[in-house]
């Protein structure tokens, strides 16, 4: 039996890849090892290198010798695929189906919050009106996230009681919601600081806040009230003497 290679994961910058946080999590969450490939964004030689690994010349991508996947859920099943005694998803078929739904609406839609609210983890902002657009997208989530643990939370702190992939995919809305000062309900405010203890999160957080590099167009034009970072510089091509 021929022996597969360990994975390779190609993400971008932990402060502000949302989309390579979310496989990232499972990964490490459950185990699973992987190759971890950093591909740093916004650079002239980003796509070249990304295009190493993805044919959109985007990240995350996901390498197992002749196996490829890209974005970001489609990898996460990849992995649930080949790791099926996991509990990568619910087991349960009612609790699996909400799970996958609520998974690909999350990786299909809330745009106007994307847009305005960018995952930032080393910086906090002050609570205001982002706009009715973004606060439609707040309530939606609020109320998928409370309807989660009403009916499936029984067991544990996340959306269906254990850690699965749908939480790994709302990880960067937890952290987003937390960034901009989003006022939620108690419920909610439980499942995020379930979210944000999560080893797995807090790995990735610590890392994040170790990167020295400011990508411009991944910040908002306002001022935080936090910064949390130790040390920062502007986004410019690696100098090689």
């Amino acid at each position: 039996m021929q022996v597969q290679p360990v994975p390779t994961l190609a993400i971008g910058n932990k402060l502000y890849s949302s989309w390579s946080m979310r496989p990232w999590l499972v990964l490490r969450h459950f185990g699973i090892p992987f190759k971890e490939e950093f591909v740093r964004l916004r650079l002239p030689d980003t796509r070249a290198h990304a295009l190493r690994f993805s044919p959109t010349g985007l990240v995350p991508a996901y390498v197992q010798g002749e196996l490829r996947a890209w974005e970001s859920l489609a990898i996460i099943q990849t992995a649930a695929e080949a790791n099926p005694t996991l509990p990568i998803w619910p087991k349960d078929p009612v609790a699996r189906a909400h799970a996958r739904s609520i998974a690909a609406e999350m990786h299909a839609g809330f745009s106007d919050l994307r847009s305005a609210c960018p995952m930032n983890l080393g910086k906090r902002f002050a609570t205001r009106d982002r706009g009715q657009k973004v606060q439609a997208d707040v309530d939606r989530i609020v109320a998928m996230w409370t309807e989660c643990r009403r009916r499936f939370g029984q067991g544990g702190p996340f959306l269906f009681g254990a850690f699965t992939a749908a939480d790994a995919m709302y990880a960067p809305v937890v952290s987003r919601f937390q960034t901009y000062g989003i006022p939620v309900p108690p419920v909610v405010r439980a499942y995020m600081d379930a979210v944000q203890a999560l080893p797995a999160y807090q790995e990735w957080t610590a890392a994040a806040l170790e990167e020295p590099w400011v990508i411009p167009q991944s910040e908002v034009e306002e001022s935080p009230v936090l910064v949390m970072r130790k040390r920062s510089e502007p986004n410019l091509p690696d100098v090689t003497a």
